[in-house]
């Protein structure tokens, strides 16, 4: 590996230690980050390249990355890509930190698999919440088997997960019982949208933000991209 790739020390600073990568080519803004995560207790991986970071995402299996699109080897809706291919990286939660914020960009992220896309300049106070509130909600230990937990309310729009109740938009709860009906089966995008939307020449995008706004609220793992074809239901 690159003279780049870098470690934090495996010092606990907590109970629960959390495990994040970071892969930006920007010196700087690794060790921004590196240090701000580090200073929150976290344990925090680095690259500078995509070959890089899909070594270390195997090895340490971070609970979140953070990748940016523009690498020197791979880029890094490509590195997703790798990534969603890995059943032991199936629970990461992977964020697009870019400097390309054009639409077409942000729709290959998620297409790519990506669950956010943040683009730079970055808002450093909001992305430490950000990752706060994922971690908050359980993502550092979801296991799919554990969304059977999940039961759904159809008079009241409302999930609930491990006792807990939410009151969810109604699209998105329309989208998670159309998921729910059929678990572990891939749906296509175009059934989805045909189904849940009624239409099924609506964007992609469409799809794609609320799939990611359900995976805020109840764990990266509730929902699987498989690229190329749709979602399925980690029931």
């Amino acid at each position: 590996m690159s003279a780049a790739f870098h470690i934090s020390n495996f010092v606990k600073k907590g109970e629960v230690e959390h495990k994040i990568l970071i892969v930006d080519d920007e010196p700087d803004i690794l060790k921004l980050l590196t240090y701000n995560f580090e200073k929150e207790g976290y344990q925090v991986f680095g690259a500078s390249n995509g070959s890089d970071a899909i070594a270390i995402a195997l090895k340490v299996v971070p609970d979140v990355v953070f990748l940016d699109v523009m690498l020197p080897d791979i880029d890094g809706i490509e590195v997703c890509e790798l990534l969603r291919k890995q059943p032991v990286l199936n629970s990461t939660y992977i964020i697009f930190l870019s400097a390309r914020g054009e639409d077409y960009s942000q729709v290959a992220g998620y297409r790519a698999g990506g669950d956010d896309y943040i683009v730079k300049p970055i808002r450093l106070r909001v992305l430490m919440h950000k990752v706060k509130a994922l971690f908050d909600r359980g993502v550092d230990s979801i296991d799919p088997k554990q969304n059977s937990k999940v039961r759904i309310d159809p008079e009241r729009f409302s999930i609930q997960k491990d006792g807990k109740e939410s009151i969810i938009p109604k699209k998105e709860f329309e989208l998670l019982s159309f998921l729910m009906s059929t678990p572990d089966k891939v749906f296509r995008r175009k059934e989805i949208l045909a189904s849940v939307w009624g239409d099924p020449k609506i964007s992609d995008r469409t799809i794609d933000v609320h799939v990611r706004k359900l995976r805020e609220k109840f764990g990266a793992g509730i929902i699987r991209t498989v690229k190329g074809v749709g979602y399925r239901y980690m029931g």
